[in-house]
């Protein structure tokens, strides 16, 4: 059980796996008043950035859940270099259906909707591990401009226009859903470009060391494409963000 090769060869580098940067991250910890001593709940933790550091600059604890063997061991690893392991753990798994085996005050899964089958269904794992009173954080996209064609669709890995809502229509989804949005972290041009475009860098160091390898012809392809599809489409049409609810 693990993620395929081809996606930790793209975010090798990355130690945020989505398009926030370190700036964004510390603004919305720095938003949502964090209190010493509060447990976290990460769902897709990725390597780890967001429970260290705020593990480290407000005093919360917890635990991430990954799939990928690679990232849960950059996240343990980052949790020693911060001196902040004797409070936050790292456990390679699935995350699609993972419960604590007690009530946290923060649950979270940033950009990973699909552990629940979409935003529905990942509020609905979220909080079966979150205390009552408690903080939930989703990272999803939406539409910045309404996509005018198939190709835009495709360029922004949307299956169809309803794939995603537009930054109203998600703030009344998670409203329909029960849920308050109290605070909310928007990507911007540039934290798509330092997330996507260092893929790009990625994918090229990977190919250059690698070049007999099976999957080179396979990385070489994904390089052209999602290189144009960053430029084409997705830092226009397609917006993400952090959203902080809690339930009414």
């Amino acid at each position: 059980m693990d993620l395929p090769l081809t996606f930790v060869i793209a975010e090798s580098s990355h130690r945020i796996h989505n398009p926030v940067d370190s700036r964004k991250l510390a603004q919305l910890g720095e938003a949502l008043r964090l209190t010493p001593g509060s447990r976290m709940l990460d769902l897709a933790s990725g390597s780890g950035e967001m429970l260290c550091t705020w593990a480290r600059d407000h005093g919360i604890g917890g635990t991430g859940v990954d799939l990928s063997t690679a990232f849960t061991a950059r996240a343990q690893a980052r949790a020693a270099e911060l001196g902040v392991a004797d409070r936050c753990e790292f456990v390679h798994g699935d995350a699609a259906g993972h419960i604590a085996s007690e009530p946290v005050d923060i649950a979270a899964c940033i950009g990973a909707t699909w552990i629940g089958g979409g935003t529905a269904g990942t509020v609905a794992l979220l909080e079966q591990s979150l205390r009552p009173g408690g903080l939930m954080l989703i990272g999803e996209c939406y539409w910045r401009q309404d996509p005018p064609d198939e190709a835009t669709l495709k360029g922004c890995y949307a299956e169809t226009r309803s794939s995603f809502f537009d930054l109203p229509g998600l703030v009344e989804h998670f409203d329909s859903l029960g849920y308050d949005v109290v605070e909310m972290v928007l990507a911007d041009q540039d934290s798509w470009d330092r997330y996507a475009a260092a893929q790009w860098l990625n994918i090229r160091t990977w190919l250059d060391d690698n070049p007999g390898h099976e999957l080179a012809e396979q990385m070489r392809h994904q390089l052209r494409t999602v290189r144009m599809n960053h430029v084409r489409y997705q830092r226009d049409y397609l917006g993400w963000g952090v959203f902080a609810l809690m339930k009414r």
